[in-house]
């Protein structure tokens, strides 16, 4: 194959196609040499060499190449380990700015820059070439008629997330076409789209689908697979794995097609995106892309012994956030997600890795600083999740303004108040309503926490409720991985039961848990399954299961059909109601000029709780009232915003106990609407008044409205 070389441009990075040719362009601040390779059909290889260097960009202008060229690079410099450096021109590189990759990473000697069977390892250059097991980059064609679809912008605290997988969520879905089931398209599906409707959120949140390692090491010889996907290897390609339509770039428009599609549903699309590190793990991992490009630039190593990597997240590596192009990377990857993909935003995985500039993170990180100026990224929904695994990592709360959390400690707080586990109330309440101690002082709202029971990482929540310990021997490790803290509570037996006292318990807890976090004041996010009862039999790191054990299970029995609606009726019921969606905190005061504060908290005999009481580690009851006609805030368009007024009763005691309405409530009559005693919401007429006694079962909650 002959095509001329013109010099072209260093910017954009990437391959770009301008309807004549292709541009390339590749950062390397320490190479000596770029080859670009283009690939046939055949997967023949033609070199060509990138002789144009412009700050560190190595660039090019082939005429003639289009859509659908394959492509990768070998990047020649010295191959220096004990120094950092690890260039190696037998390794084919996947280019960082790929739009599209074509391929799977096939497992071997060969994609590691070293002999498997020298004893000095990584220190001894490989010599084989890796081009037959590594994917090949795609030229791709950008164009995509969005038919004026445009990012959604829906408020946060109108939010209401459900965290899935694409593969899980569709793969057994009876009501998609099997050729769909696994993919974008199978998401896009009108079944998929009106299940999500009907359930009544308005984001969906993706476990990564940034082009992944599928099949690291340690899983090949298990034969399983990275499930979840938090080992990219590339920041712009959506995952191949996922196309029903294609791998040479049709995967590009089969997502943008889904986009658009829950778009037009009213849903918003959140990315977990993994940006502190990549699957190219630790000194003894493979060369893919970043660590044959130049280590010592994209990459944290050790300052005394820079054959070793500094390892903020227990992945082996972690992106070196302080050199300026891993930035423009990381930002032009979020960029390229919003305005080119219409994505609404993002979670950000372990995201206190990107916050350490030196060793310790810092809330005022240059990370920071550049999505809170910039026009794009600033306008979309940021959530961290705000820990990583290095000393100090744990940040819940310490995030800078326009971010909100994966709030852990509302997760915690939750699940003990209901295992009946010692804890204050006091803490108890500061979840409910929106952790104002962790979010208010840097002028953050309650949006700012994003409330969770259960995530893909852990238990779902059936099994929260059916188990005490971890059950991961399908992971083959023998059970020794997973977190063996879960704070859960089978509820009387190990598993699977036939025992009717138990199991009528576990669904009271499962209701528990949903009503509790539907009508906290934040941001709920849902573990897609939880509707429906999914069990993964008790595992709780189900990271490498693409299997049943992941897979939802459409198939429900009566209890989980229960739950489902249920869960369809909780969600209409939080968005019907203002009053558990405040865009800001509780005053505890009278606002508009009446005798009664915005919230309250009662004791069981209706007496304003005391001191004593709030920090009692053995007090499970608490009363709630909701004023709904003191809301502070107006709405968009400046109108008071008034609601009906609640009280709500949360018992986690193992006993029944009567609830009294307070003095100052009485004179109302009070009608039950939720009680979670019952499979479904109360229809019947049950209503209290006075100081009639309002009895409620032990471990439940029973949510009342003012008449």
């Amino acid at each position: 194959m002959y095509v001329p070389v013109w010099p072209g441009k260093s910017y954009p990075l990437g391959a770009t196609w301008d309807g004549k040719g292709t541009n390339f362009a590749l950062f390397s601040e320490n190479a000596t040499a770029v080859e670009l390779c283009l690939f046939d059909d055949q997967d023949e290889e033609t070199r060509f060499e990138l002789t144009e260097v412009s700050n560190f960009v190595w660039h090019g202008y082939l005429p003639g190449i289009g859509p659908g060229q394959r492509y990768g690079f070998r990047v020649h410099g010295t191959f220096a380990p004990e120094e950092g450096h690890r260039f190696n021109p037998n390794k084919l590189l996947i280019d960082p700015y790929a739009k599209a990759l074509d391929g799977e990473i096939g497992y071997g000697e060969e994609i590691f820059g070293y002999p498997w069977d020298d004893p000095e390892k990584d220190l001894v250059l490989s010599e084989s070439d890796d081009a037959h097991l590594v994917p090949k980059a795609v030229v791709v064609d950008e164009s995509f008629d969005w038919e004026e679809d445009e990012l959604l912008q829906r408020q946060a605290h109108e939010t209401i997330i459900y965290e899935t997988h694409v593969r899980g969520f569709t793969k057994l879905n009876p009501d998609i076409p099997e050729p769909l089931r696994g993919t974008y398209a199978g998401l896009a599906h009108p079944a998929a789209i009106a299940y999500l409707q009907t359930l009544g959120i308005t984001a969906v949140e993706l476990l990564p689908v940034h082009h992944f390692l599928s099949q690291p090491g340690h899983l090949v010889d298990k034969d399983l697979k990275n499930y979840w996907g938090y080992d990219s290897i590339n920041y712009m390609a959506p995952n191949a794995n996922y196309s029903a339509s294609g791998t040479q770039g049709q995967q590009v428009r089969e997502f943008k097609e889904m986009v658009k599609a829950l778009h037009k549903a009213g849903i918003e699309v959140i990315l977990d995106v993994v940006y502190n590190h990549t699957g190219e793990g630790n000194h003894l991992g493979p060369t893919l892309s970043l660590r044959g490009i130049d280590n010592v630039a994209y990459y944290r190593v050790m300052e005394d012994d820079p054959r070793y990597y500094m390892d903020f997240t227990g992945c082996g590596n972690s992106l070196n956030v302080r050199h300026p192009q891993v930035l423009k990377l990381i930002m032009d990857s979020l960029r390229y997600w919003v305005l080119q993909m219409h994505v609404d935003g993002f979670r950000f995985d372990l995201a206190s890795a990107l916050a350490r500039e030196l060793y310790e993170v810092d809330s005022l990180a240059a990370f920071f600083d550049i999505i809170h100026q910039d026009p794009v990224l600033s306008n979309v929904k940021l959530i961290a999740e705000p820990w990583d695994v290095g000393m100090g990592g744990y940040q819940v709360g310490k995030f800078p303004l326009l971010w909100s959390e994966w709030n852990g400690q509302y997760r915690d707080t939750v699940r003990d108040f209901w295992r009946g586990e010692d804890s204050s109330l006091a803490e108890f309440a500061y979840r409910f309503t929106g952790s104002s101690d962790l979010y208010e002082s840097n002028g953050r709202r309650p949006s700012a926490s994003i409330n969770f029971i259960t995530a893909h990482d852990g238990f779902t929540l059936n099994d929260l409720v059916s188990y005490n310990e971890k059950h991961n021997e399908a992971n083959g490790e023998e059970n020794r991985d997973g977190e063996s803290h879960n704070r859960s509570w089978n509820c009387g037996a190990e598993g699977e039961t036939d025992d009717p006292e138990i199991l009528q318990l576990r669904n009271r807890q499962r209701r528990n848990f949903l009503v509790t976090l539907m009508l906290s004041q934040g941001v709920p996010m849902l573990l897609g399954g939880d509707e429906i009862g999914r069990t993964q039999g008790g595992n709780n790191n189900a990271y490498c299961q693409d299997s049943d054990i992941s897979w939802f299970d459409w198939d429900l029995p009566e209890e989980n059909a229960a739950l489902l609606d249920f869960t369809r009726e909780l969600i209409y019921f939080r968005r019907q109601h203002p009053t558990f969606r405040r865009r800001k905190w509780f005053l505890g005061r009278a606002i508009h000029g009446s005798s009664v504060k915005d919230i309250g908290w009662f004791n069981p005999d209706g007496g304003d709780m005391t001191e004593d009481q709030w920090m009692a580690g053995y007090t499970k009851a608490i009363g709630i009232f909701l004023n709904g006609e003191e809301i502070a805030t107006p709405g968009v368009e400046g109108e008071r915003v008034m609601d009906e007024s609640f009280f709500i009763c949360f018992n986690a005691h193992y006993e029944m106990i009567e609830f009294t309405l307070p003095p100052g409530l009485q004179a109302r009559e009070w009608v039950v609407v939720i009680d979670t005693d019952k499979p479904r919401f109360v229809e019947e007429e049950i209503s209290y008044t006075e100081d009639k006694p309002i009895p409620v079962t032990a471990r439940s909650v029973m949510v009342l409205r003012r008449r």
